[in-house]
This record gives structure tokens, C-alpha cells and sequence, in this order.
């Protein structure tokens, strides 16, 4: 009686060849259990639990620490200037809120007009409107407000001219207080508007606007009951974005004299060396944030906004009036002075001499010294190497974790995936005040997430409120880069016999890399030019750009604090244009990714 020969098992063949391969002993079984691959119902855990505990450390456990110290003796009384009303603290919130929601009302007219004309008409000048009309989003927060400080303030080049022009005594139009806020936040944030409206219009079906017409309906009720409707996803997206971005704004309520904001006053309490209060404001400005943050999330998901047509994206209408020609050249001439005028501005004000410009419209005295001290002065070029390195240090960590908790989130199943993703948002949400509260109120003693070292006053906090405060981008990049990505890519090479680690650096790292590099290109840049939180734990050695611009413009030196401005800008358009090939290469990526599945 004859046998059939055995068959062998999956785990002794080779992939592909059926020639047979060692068995695998106990050591590489559990090795490949615990990290081998997704597979295991443990490594989801093995690879969350430390990223959790980062979070943890740096953003959840310092916001705990923030609010044990507002509690401290004087905490219920902190707590309730702010519930019973009366008293810088109730006037405080109050206008950081009013701020935030006017800034997001003009914003939003601004940005949706202008992407409305965009995508919709076609004028002559239109091109030219669209290769600029991006340029605010270019200018860090600092350097955009002293643009605008420089332009259109009492001592400003535009109202200081305009009084030369009529012969008045006094300069003319010249904005300060919460209205000069308000100008700064509209130029600076209608760029969130504009993209998010400006996607939605592209893509929006004509037919369905058209049917509406057809049907007898007015332009108001189309805007109504179609338009309207249609762009809500992309009008809460970009409202929350404004709103948080205004209410965590600190440098134009600084350079504009807006005391009685959340972000000025924790500042104030925290260089008076009243932490207790500051960490109360802190704790308050985190709260609202949050709950604004959520609430937003929540009305942007009640409902569904899909339109069910299949029709094509709609076309320009030619502007054939020769009046509203004339008007549409006009407006686009004006639309680009406004829009290069800071820039301009920065770049004129950096060759100046320190000293030189006091009374004059514009600067009387012209050099290039500025950069030479910058570039030659070992004091002068320390601040640009605080930067670089604090920004490169809190880069690649954003990169390693920002990856990894993007991995977990999209690919892995485990309890507690919800929280993960909170816990980044939450990142997100914190203004740059409140992170540096958080930070100050956490590792000014020793813990275990600092090794028992006491972080405050050192090298190291730097780059930890960096990576806090831009891990989120990271995270968000590579997110929706993996959304792009089939997981069958990756399940190929663990079927061929791959590890998880393997297949993971090889295909789906490899794929996302675009979108990994830029978001770290982005959370760099943005450490380069943050002044929010750095200007709250700095020290004298360890200065970034973003305060030495500051402590430059207070110590009257405008010419070199422009100087610094003009290298930042620079730096940014280069960082642009980088992510603007990358952006191709990671359309590319999907490319042949769609095509090898």
C-alpha cells in the first residue's frame, strides 16, 4: 500500500519556488509574534504603548501640571475672576473670543470672494493674482505683523505718506488696537479660506447650479440652498483653522498694544513671575480651544454635503464689459501692491541703517552691513544656529513619531486607536502659550519624562515645545499620504516572505517618503520662525531668529531685525518650492503605486 507524500507546510517552503527553507526555530517564532508583523495581536500594542507614552509625557501629562499649579493657593480665586465676571481676566477672554470670531467673519469674506472671482471669471490680470495671492501665507507670524506694523501703523510708511501728500498734521488712516489685530489676521489667515473654498469650487458639478437656475431659481437662493451648502465642509474647515490661529495670536496684540487678550496676559503673568495665574489663562485658553475644536468636528460631521452628479468642473466666464475690464485690471494691479507690499516692505527696511529712519516715510540711509553683521558677528549668526538646530532636533523627532502614530492610526487595529488620534489633535489645538506653560509647569522639576533632569533653562526645552507644537503636521502629512496607499502593497511583501519591519522601510515608507518630506519641510520652517512659545522659555543663550528680531526691534535696530526677517522669507520660499516638486513627485508616487496594484 502506497502513501501519498506529505505535504509540506506554508512555513517550510519558499516563497514563489516551493523549494524548501530551514524551520523556523522558538526564537525567530517569537521574534516574528512580538515584531514580525501586523498579524500578531500584540504588536499593535508593542508599537502604540511607547508612542502613547510620548504623548502622554509631553502633551497630556503637562497640561495636568498646568492646572495642579493653577489650582495652588490661589487657584479658586484665579478661577473665578474669570466665572464671576469683572476684572482683566473676564475682559481678556471676551476679546480674545471677539477677536477670534470677527477675524474669522472678514476672513472669510475676503477668501471666499477672492476664490470665488478666481475660479469663476476670467479678467485680465487673474494669472498674475494667483501666482501671489498665497505670498501672506509665506510670512511667519513675527515678521508678518511687523510688516504690517511698518506699513500701515501711526509711525507707518503708508499713513506717515498719505500725511506728507494732503499736508495733514496728523498721520492718515493709520491702524492700531484691535483694529490693526484685526487687518494683520485677515491678510495673514484668508489663505485658509481662499484654499479651502477654492478646491471646493473646482470640484463642484456646474449641472447641479445650472439645474437650480433652470428651475427657476434666483442668484441669492442658489447661493442659498446650492453654494452654500455645497462649501460648509470647506468653510468650518478653514473657520477652525482661523479661529484657533487668532485665538492663540500673540504677535500682532503685541506689536499693536492689545493688552487684554489671553495670549498677552499670560505673557504678562509669566514675565511678572505670577505662574499661578498665567497657568490659570493657560488652562482656560486650552479648554476653549479644545471644546471649539470639537465642536466644529462635530457640526462638520452631522451631515453629508456629496453631491450625486457626475458632471464636469466649471469653466471661467470671460469678463467682456470694457468698463468691468478696465475695473478687473484695475483691482488686480491694486490686489498685487497689497499683497507684495510687506514683503516689499521687509526687504526694503533690511538695508537700511539702524538708527537712520525716524520721522521719514521711508528710510534715508541704505547699507548691506546688516547682513554682513549677521553673517560675520559670531553673536549676530548665534541665533540663526539656535534655530537650525532646535528646528532640525525637533524635526526628525516629529518625523519618527509623526510616521509611526500615522501607521498605527490608519493601518493597525487595537483598542484605543480614537485616543491616539485625539491626543495629536490635542497637540494641534494648544496655542504656542499654552505649550510653553504646559512645559514651564511640567520640567521645572525633575520627572521621568526628563530623566530627572530639570529642563527649564536649558538647550533641550526648545526643541521639546518644537516638536509638541508641530508634530501634528508631520502627522497629518503622512496620514494622508498613507490614505493614498494600498495596504496591498505592503501585504504582498509580507506574503513573499518579508518582515514587518522590511516591508514596512521598503514599499509603504518608500511611498509615503513625498509626503513624510514634506511635512517635515514644513514643521522645519515653522520651527525656523516660531516666536510664540520660545519667547516665554528661552534663554540668553539659547535666543532663536524669531526673539532676536524682537529684541532687535525693541532696542530700535529695525534695519537688522529686517535683515533676520529677510532670511526667514527666503528661507521659506525655498522650502515652497521644494514642497511644490514634492507635491508632484507624490502625485507620481500614487501613480505607480495605482499602476503595480
Amino acid at each position: 500500500m502506497s502513501t501519498l507524500p506529505a505535504t509540506p507546510s506554508p512555513a517550510t517552503v519558499a516563497p514563489i519556488t516551493g523549494e524548501p527553507t530551514p524551520p523556523r526555530g522558538p526564537r525567530r517564532r517569537l521574534a516574528d509574534r512580538f515584531a514580525g508583523g501586523t498579524g500578531s495581536r500584540w504588536f499593535p500594542y508593542v508599537l502604540v504603548f511607547p508612542l502613547a507614552l510620548i504623548l502622554f509625557g509631553y502633551v497630556v501629562q503637562p497640561m495636568f501640571a498646568t492646572f495642579a499649579e493653577s489650582v495652588g493657593v490661589d487657584g479658586v480665586e484665579n478661577y473665578g475672576s474669570f466665572v464671576t465676571g469683572g476684572g482683566v481676566a473676564r475682559s481678556s477672554l471676551v476679546t480674545s473670543l471677539i477677536i477670534s470670531a470677527a477675524s474669522v467673519l472678514l476672513c472669510g469674506v475676503v477668501g471666499v470672494a477672492m476664490a470665488f472671482l478666481l475660479k469663476r471669471f476670467s479678467f485680465p490680470g487673474r494669472k498674475l493674482i494667483e501666482a501671489i495671492i498665497l505670498v501672506p501665507a509665506a510670512l511667519p507670524p513675527l515678521i508678518g505683523a511687523i510688516s504690517f506694523q511698518l506699513l500701515y501703523s501711526e509711525t507707518g510708511i503708508l499713513p506717515r505718506g498719505l500725511q506728507q501728500l494732503f499736508g495733514a498734521e496728523n498721520p492718515v488712516l493709520p491702524f492700531s488696537g484691535i483694529a490693526g489685530v484685526l487687518v494683520v489676521h485677515t491678510f495673514t489667515m484668508y489663505p485658509y479660506f481662499y484654499l479651502s473654498a477654492s478646491a471646493a469650487l473646482s470640484g463642484m458639478d456646474p449641472s447641479v447650479e445650472e439645474a437650480a437656475y433652470n428651475l427657476g431659481a434666483g442668484r441669492v437662493r442658489v447661493w442659498r440652498t446650492v453654494l452654500l451648502p455645497m462649501l460648509t465642509p470647506a468653510l468650518v474647515s478653514a473657520s477652525l483653522l482661523v479661529f484657533m490661529t487668532s485665538l492663540a495670536s500673540y504677535t500682532a496684540p503685541l506689536l499693536f498694544g492689545v493688552d487684554q487678550t489671553m495670549t498677552m496676559q499670560i505673557y504678562i503673568n509669566r514675565t511678572n513671575g505670577d505662574l499661578p495665574m498665567a497657568s490659570t489663562y493657560a488652562s482656560v485658553l486650552g479648554v476653549v480651544s479644545v471644546l471649539f475644536l470639537l465642536g466644529m468636528r462635530w457640526y462638520e460631521g452631522r451631515r453629508s454635503y456629496r453631491s450625486q452628479s457626475k458632471g464636469v468642473a466649471a469653466h471661467r466666464r470671460e469678463i467682456t464689459n470694457p468698463l468691468g475690464k478696465w475695473l478687473a485690471l484695475t483691482a488686480s494691479v491694486l490686489a498685487t501692491a497689497v499683497l507684495l507690499a510687506p514683503v516689499a516692505t521687509i526687504a526694503l527696511v533690511a538695508f537700511s541703517e539702524d538708527g537712520s529712519w525716524t520721522t521719514e516715510v521711508i528710510p534715508a540711509a541704505y547699507t548691506t552691513q546688516n547682513f554682513v553683521t549677521i553673517f560675520s558677528d559670531p553673536a549676530a549668526f548665534q541665533p540663526i544656529l539656535n534655530s537650525l538646530q532646535m528646528s532640525l532636533i525637533a524635526t526628525v523627532a516629529c518625523v519618527v513619531v509623526g510616521v509611526l502614530i500615522a501607521y498605527a492610526v490608519r493601518r493597525l487595529d487595537f483598542r484605543g486607536r480614537g485616543l491616539l488620534d485625539v491626543a495629536v489633535m490635542l497637540a494641534w489645538a494648544l496655542p504656542g502659550t499654552v505649550v510653553a506653560i504646559n512645559l514651564i509647569s511640567a520640567f521645572s522639576t525633575g520627572n521621568a519624562f526628563s530623566f530627572g533632569q530639570v529642563l527649564i533653562g536649558t538647550f533641550w526645552i526648545m526643541p521639546l515645545a518644537y516638536f509638541v507644537r508641530f508634530l501634528p503636521l508631520v502627522f497629518r502629512s503622512s496620514s494622508a499620504t498613507l490614505a493614498q496607499i494600498d495596504p496591498s502593497l505592503e501585504e504582498a511583501a509580507r506574503n513573499l516572505g518579508a518582515s514587518w519591519w522590511r516591508a514596512f522601510g521598503t514599499v509603504t515608507l518608500r511611498l509615503m517618503l513625498p509626503g513624510v518630506v514634506a511635512g517635515a519641510l514644513l514643521a522645519f520652517v515653522h520651527g525656523v520662525g516660531e516666536f510664540v512659545a520660545s519667547v516665554l522659555i528661552y534663554t540668553s543663550e539659547t535666543a532663536p531668529i524669531s526673539v532676536e528680531i524682537n529684541n532687535r526691534m525693541y532696542s530700535f535696530e529695525v534695519g537688522t531685525a529686517a535683515a533676520y526677517g529677510m532670511l526667514q522669507v527666503v528661507l521659506i520660499f525655498v522650502v515652497m518650492v521644494v514642497s511644490g516638486r514634492l507635491e508632484g513627485g507624490r502625485r507620481s508616487s500614487r501613480e505607480a503605486a495605482r499602476w503595480t496594484a
